[in-house]
């Protein structure tokens, strides 16, 4: 009797655990492939024009918030790459410039792991101007 309920309290956890892994491993599979923003979010058009004082305003936000992953000009060899073994976006890269605003907005506002996310953290006009900033990168 006490072995019948040591074995079903064994099969339960077992099942637990399985059950738990398993939507672990499924949580962590979009981060595996391409990170796409949802077709709405691309066409989002950026309602901040590309001025000096958004230039401004990105410079700041991105020094504050983005260069230690990405870099201080985007090349994605930050101070925490190395400490956190994590492989961020070059934001230098002419592809980059290829993605709308809409879909750098996204990204930038859902975040992956392991970035963050800055939906709440900063607000959406900031964010446009990170936009603007990033676009500048590339140019470099």
């Amino acid at each position: 009797m006490i072995f019948q309920s040591h074995f079903r309290l064994s099969v339960a956890v077992m099942s637990t655990v399985l059950i738990a892994s398993a939507l672990v491993a499924l949580s962590e599979e979009p981060s595996k492939g391409k990170w796409i923003a949802p077709e709405a979010e691309a066409q989002k058009k950026n309602p901040v024009a590309a001025s000096e004082s958004s230039l401004a305003a990105g410079r700041k936000i991105y020094s504050k918030t983005c260069a230690m992953c990405h870099g201080k000009s985007g090349d994605a060899d930050g101070p925490a790459v190395i400490e956190l073994n994590i492989h961020p976006a070059k934001l230098s890269d002419p592809k980059v410039a290829t993605e709308s605003d809409g879909s750098l907005f996204w990204k930038i506002t859902t975040g992956k792991k392991p970035m963050p996310t800055y939906g709440k953290r900063l607000s959406e006009t900031d964010r446009w101007n990170l936009v603007n900033y990033i676009r500048t990168l590339s140019k470099r």
